[in-house]
């Protein structure tokens, strides 16, 4: 891979205790956290297939503490818990945070205060709320909102239906209920300005659009 900066090297993420790759497995949908007060230390979060012959996918992660040179798979969230669409993200204090989808799809939000080596599940299995194609972020301003989290997720999800939007305002542990999306902006991202503004961009089901919240903190 070339760009501007220079050659990437490329390290595989999903190996075995000795670094090597697992034959038969496969793993897709990933998503990477970096410590902003270690950029050495960084998470990444994907959909597990133990089998390349099945479709039963679980929450898989690994870490780094080098930057990413080296990898280490602990193995799953939960054994045998069939779960999809993982988002991670990172606080200013470096802890980690695992958005996993359950196949209700219903959510659970996880917490790692040690580099992501290990995980804390903040709520009982779905309480998280949320639904398919979830994305969430920080605000991470040191305004009014400061450590607020903010999820949105489409049509298809926990409460029936709806693309919604959910706030939560104890880092993750609890959220408040949903509410309807101005013109359903699906299958996207958010992301928080410097004022706190909490925008999200997404495909209205056909053109693309940007909404933005200027009291969600």
């Amino acid at each position: 891979m070339i760009s501007p900066f220079g050659t990437f090297t490329s390290y595989q993420v999903n190996v075995d205790a000795n670094g090597q790759n697992i034959v038969g497995d496969a793993a897709n949908e990933c998503s990477i956290a970096v410590d902003p007060t270690n950029s050495s230390k960084m998470t990444v979060g994907w959909r597990q297939f133990n089998s390349v012959s099945s479709n039963f996918r679980q929450g898989g992660w690994g870490y780094t503490t080098d930057g990413g040179i080296h990898w280490t798979f602990p193995g799953v969230l939960e054994n045998n818990v069939f779960r999809s669409d993982p988002v991670t993200n990172s606080d200013e204090t470096g802890t980690f945070f695992y958005l996993s989808l359950l196949q209700t799809l219903c959510e659970n939000m996880y917490k790692s205060t040690n580099g992501g080596q290990s995980w804390i599940e903040l709520q009982p299995d779905g309480l998280a709320e949320g639904g398919d194609k979830q994305w969430f972020t920080i605000d991470k301003t040191g305004g009014p909102g400061h450590g607020f989290q903010y999820q949105s997720s489409d049509g298809i999800n926990c409460s029936g239906s709806g693309v919604q939007f959910q706030r939560s305002t104890d880092g993750g542990i609890t959220w408040q209920p949903p509410i309807i999306i101005p013109n359903e902006p699906t299958d996207g991202t958010l992301d928080v300005d410097s004022n706190g503004n909490v925008f999200i961009g997404g495909e209205g089901f056909s053109p693309f659009y940007c909404v933005r919240s200027s009291n969600a903190q």
